[in-house]
């Protein structure tokens, strides 16, 4: 017996967060809010699931897309198969490109759909696609830029104490590198995040600064992200190469795959966890490294920590190092000396904060 989905709705929420720095280096305007789009799916029998579509700075033209595109290409359809309703998605929207915005809005539809499957089952997401490997993970501290020496080091040293044992730093000058190895000692992995921001040349510049500071993987290093090209020539220096992020289906990790040794979907931007599960398959019969991309506080949180705990190759959590000045899940679950414990009820395991999203809503 089908349950189709009768409703699929995008809330967007702004709420302020401090990470105190300037807020300026890597978006185009100052970053000092996330802005999260919710994708609530609702369906004949009255159930409910929550999704979250990528929607920092792009929030706005997410939740349309989720309103004027996704919404009549799905209502109707039978809930009980995510799956299914990903692909009719994805061709019904192939017009509109299977990168960007499209796949932020299908991603959210897509988290909804498998909340719903295992709150009709019962069962916590990780339990309805497999047999759970953990029932916690090791997260790592993911700080902001800086671009000021003397704040990196103070955080990376702030997130040290807290019991992280890995700092992500998104700089891109030597001093503030050389600074986050300094604030996060000798012992603590350190990743470095470039955001695309490198020329070959720079990168070859800056290789002594990262053998130095025993950099455990370099992510995006030079632009364009879809060209991995000039990374195999990075990696032959001794330099883990890690991104992902940005690529979207698993047809474009096919390709993208093998040019890294860090793979780092992201579960609001793939294409959803359906999307996501098939990009694991291609990491693992690579053989490669999985650290997901995961810097967000709304059900795309709840679904990767689920994902950590479905698939054994997760190998750590994107931790993004704010203060948010609120949570839009009830009973959020934080890291406590670096580790996050995975929630094991129905679905995803978020539970929306109704006063905060009533107080935060666009």
């Amino acid at each position: 017996m089908s349950d189709p989905i009768t409703k699929v709705e995008p809330i967007v929420l702004r709420i302020p967060f401090d990470d105190g720095g300037k807020g300026q280096g890597i978006t185009p305007t100052r970053w000092s809010n996330l802005d999260i789009v919710l994708v609530r799916v609702e369906t004949g029998s009255g159930l409910i699931g929550w999704g979250e579509a990528f929607g920092y700075m792009c929030q706005n033209a997410t939740a349309v897309a989720v309103r004027d595109l996704v919404a009549p290409a799905v209502i109707g359809r039978d809930s009980r198969d995510p799956q299914a309703v990903n692909l009719a998605a994805q061709q019904a929207l192939a017009l509109f490109g299977r990168y960007g915005i499209t796949m932020f809005a299908i991603s959210g539809l897509d988290i909804a759909l498998w909340d719903i499957a295992g709150k009709r089952a019962g069962l916590p997401l990780s339990r309805l696609i497999g047999s759970p490997h953990r029932d916690r993970i090791r997260a790592y501290a993911s700080l902001v830029r800086y671009g000021e020496a003397e704040r990196v080091e103070h955080f990376a040293a702030e997130a040290a104490a807290l019991g992280y044992d890995e700092v992500k730093l998104h700089e891109v000058l030597p001093e503030t590198i050389w600074a986050g190895r300094r604030g996060a000692g000798p012992r603590a992995r350190l990743t470095v995040d470039v955001n695309c921001q490198w020329s070959l040349e720079q990168v070859r510049a800056m290789l002594p600064v990262l053998a130095e500071t025993e950099v455990n993987w370099l992510e995006e290093p030079t632009f364009p992200p879809e060209d991995p090209t000039p990374w195999r020539a990075i990696a032959a220096e001794g330099i883990a190469i890690a991104a992902g992020e940005n690529a979207c289906t698993a047809m474009e990790f096919g390709r993208l795959v093998p040019a890294l040794d860090v793979v780092q979907p992201s579960v609001t931007k793939v294409g959803g966890v359906t999307e996501f599960l098939k990009v694991a398959q291609v990491v693992r019969a690579a053989g490669k490294r999985l650290a997901p991309h995961s810097p967000y506080f709304g059900p795309g949180y709840w679904a990767s920590l689920q994902l950590a705990a479905a698939i054994g190759a997760f190998e750590v959590f994107e931790f993004l190092y704010v203060r948010p000045e609120a949570w839009c899940g009830l009973d959020p679950v934080l890291p406590v000396d670096g580790v996050i414990r995975i929630p094991d009820a129905p679905g995803i395991g978020f539970e929306p904060d109704m006063s905060a999203i009533e107080r935060y809503r666009i």
